[in-house]
């Protein structure tokens, strides 16, 4: 064991004579004094041994202990004393503004969803969540799209494999709860989707936010109260609010929900194709067809159903023109939210 001490502390003294920095030292501090270091081994493997051994052998591991030490505290103040004479010698201009820590912000895409779930939280909405990989059944079939019903067409999808899909709308969550959750019920289901399109106004991915108010005696009139408190809400209690009729397979009637050109407000412009309206989500009542896959009756209970994008009210609401910026994590233009 002498001779084993011997070597290391031949090879510690190497160490320590090569060393420059002191992050280098800290390194050699561990290799030698650290818990897992060759000189706590040595003790470990000295209790171990027989009381000659003891005597005999512990004195060069303490000898070998304390020269490591005092090695190693000579060569820190060293180093520390060299490192000052530099930091010394360097002009250091006081006047110079200090490094300011950049701080992050909330994307705005998630501002608005945040600001839209707070406004239907507000009027007794839940929250609900739901897999982003859907089955054909639940994104489709179950919402009154059969398999050979042309509104597919409508539904650029992304398909996984068999019969499960990226799913194309939140509304797969709608009869998942339904399933599980009696009426009455009033909830929103906010997440990503998937379409197979990209353009200035359209991306593979986007988020969505629909909701459904399932109770006795809901009525369209419901339907238009909830959509005036929102657009108020969200883009101000002037903006005029309208209904076309329009077609989707899970309500009936359904409707096209425009607010008056946020940008000409009504005039008429390029963004607007000068309507002076800018369509901003579709809507509608439930149709009976999607009760009797939940086991709702439809003669007692009705509902009504919306489903927004939260990057086209982003857009309406921030004036931008290009959907793309919001996923091109460009600082100029996430600092301005």
């Amino acid at each position: 064991m002498i001779e084993k001490i011997q070597q290391f502390r031949q090879a510690f003294d190497a160490g320590l004579e090569k060393s420059s920095t002191l992050d280098q030292l800290k390194q050699l501090r561990t290799d030698y004094l650290g818990k897992k270091g060759c000189i706590p081994l040595f003790l470990k493997e000295l209790r171990d041994s027989s009381a000659e051994e003891k005597r005999a052998f512990g004195k060069h591991i303490n000898e070998f202990k304390d020269h490591v030490e005092i090695r190693l505290q000579e060569k820190n103040l060293s180093l520390e004393s060299t490192l000052d004479q530099v930091a010394g010698k360097e002009y250091f201009d006081t006047t110079l503004p200090g490094r300011r820590e950049t701080t992050g912000s909330i994307h705005p895409i998630t501002q608005v969803m945040e600001e839209i779930i707070s406004v239907f939280f507000s009027l007794g909405f839940s929250v609900e969540e739901g897999p982003e990989i859907e089955t054909d059944y639940y994104n489709f079939e179950a919402l009154n799209i059969p398999k050979d019903h042309p509104a597919r067409d409508m539904q650029d999808t992304f398909y996984v494999g068999g019969d499960l899909v990226l799913r194309t709308h939140t509304s797969p969550v709608q009869i998942r709860v339904m399933e599980r959750q009696p009426p009455p019920l009033r909830i929103i289901a906010p997440g990503k989707v998937y379409r197979c399109d990209s353009d200035v106004t359209h991306t593979p991915m986007f988020h969505q936010i629909e909701g459904l108010m399932v109770d006795e005696n809901v009525s369209f009139s419901h339907l238009k109260g909830i959509m005036d408190i929102f657009v108020q809400q969200i883009f101000g209690s002037r903006t005029k609010i309208r209904f076309r009729p329009s077609f989707f397979p899970f309500t009936c009637p359904s409707a096209e929900v425009d607010i008056q050109c946020v940008i000409c407000s009504g005039k008429g412009c390029r963004v607007c194709k000068n309507s002076g309206w800018l369509e901003i989500l579709g809507a509608g009542m439930v149709d009976p067809a999607v009760f009797r896959y939940v086991d709702y009756d439809p003669e007692k209970w009705t509902g009504l159903a919306f489903g927004l994008g939260i990057e086209r009210i982003a857009m309406l609401k921030y004036g931008i023109n290009d959907l793309r910026i919001f996923f091109e994590n460009d600082l100029r233009f996430l600092k301005q939210f």
